[in-house]
């Protein structure tokens, strides 16, 4: 089916428009039409899409729907658009089929939480660089089929993130629908409780809650304690001592807020910096930490995750307590600063 056309529209002399038609999978189940084609002509200005609502040149089922329109699995897209726009619009991003090379701690059909090692970017930076996990989730879950780049307006994103030197379970939502609720799990903290293994410098000697606002200074990335008056943001953090190592403490910490470097700011803050900390930490610490073990970066681990009454796209979670041991490296640089301690 071809409309006729002759005018020029975003630099594009279009001639004719043939009908795309997309077939809703699982994986954008619960979309609202507008979200599914922008993000499915991901390079589209914002104006080409409104224009095509506007012209009722977007059909789903064909019948003409509104932009909030909500899309389920099986739904057919009707899209009018040219072979240029089409090839302009639609650039997927490079994926390589190829499985996972780090530890998967969980898998279903809705949701993947795996054990970031330390050093690796959740996401890209301003390099531009190609290692990532979330690129490495984009080919595994190429690789298992479960997702096609090039026929796709989802793509499967985690629902928080951790600091490149930081350790542990990274959550990622496969479909739109999981996604959203995982977002909301995270941001709202009533249904999972988050835990990660700390080393600090000193003897914390009992359990403890941290209460201090925190501040993000946009320009310099750094975090400071502030008051709420003041521009400070709730914080707490309670935490548990395991054990000691001489003048080192490993402890459990709980978040039960979650701010930007909340537990790197709160041990600070009381004197208890953690091991290897160079932002936030004592600098002659770590430099005499780095000498031991090598250690570069903070000690720090996102080891558990425990779901509560969670339902929906997340109901196979529900009371289910996901876990990620120290990695061997971790456990090695206690080793040594154990046996530096016994001398």
């Amino acid at each position: 089916m071809f409309l006729a056309m002759t005018k020029i529209t975003y630099g594009y002399a279009i001639l004719a428009a043939q009908m795309k038609e997309i077939v809703v999978t699982r994986l954008s189940e619960g979309q609202r039409i507008e979200k599914f084609v922008r993000k499915y002509f991901s390079e589209a200005p914002l104006g080409f899409i409104y224009k095509a609502f506007r012209k009722k040149d977007i059909k789903v089922n064909g019948h003409w729907v509104p932009k909030d329109f909500v899309i389920h699995e099986g739904d057919v897209v009707r899209v009018y658009i040219t072979d240029q726009q089409l090839e302009d619009f639609k650039k997927p991003r490079p994926v390589t089929a190829k499985d996972l090379p780090y530890p998967i701690a969980y898998e279903d059909d809705q949701v993947l939480i795996i054990a970031k090692p330390k050093g690796l970017l959740v996401y890209g930076d301003a390099t531009g660089v190609r290692e990532t996990l979330g690129n490495a989730v984009l080919d595994y879950l190429c690789f298992k089929g479960e997702y096609d780049p090039s026929d796709s307006a989802f793509t499967p994103s985690p629902a928080h993130r951790l600091d490149r030197n930081t350790s542990g379970l990274v959550v990622y939502g496969k479909t739109d629908a999981a996604l959203k609720e995982l977002t909301l799990l995270f941001k709202e903290r009533t249904e999972i409780q988050k835990k990660y293994l700390a080393l600090a410098l000193g003897d914390l000697p009992k359990d403890g809650t941290i209460d201090a606002p925190l501040w993000k200074d946009a320009q310099s990335g750094r975090v400071y304690v502030r008051p709420i008056e003041k521009g400070g943001k709730t914080a707490i953090t309670k935490y548990r001592p395991l054990r000691r190592y001489g003048n080192y403490t490993l402890v459990e910490v709980e978040l039960v807020t979650g701010r930007t470097h909340q537990i790197r700011v709160h041990f600070a803050s009381i004197g208890h910096p953690l091991v290897g900390d160079e932002k936030y930490g004592d600098f002659e610490s770590c430099r005499e930490v780095k000498r031991l073990t090598g250690l570069e970066s903070q000690f720090l681990h996102a080891y558990s995750l425990t779901f509560g009454n969670v339902g929906g796209a997340l109901k196979k979670l529900r009371g289910k307590t996901i876990e990620a041991p120290l990695p061997q490296e971790m456990d090695r640089i206690i080793e040594l600063l154990t046996e530096s301690n016994a001398k």
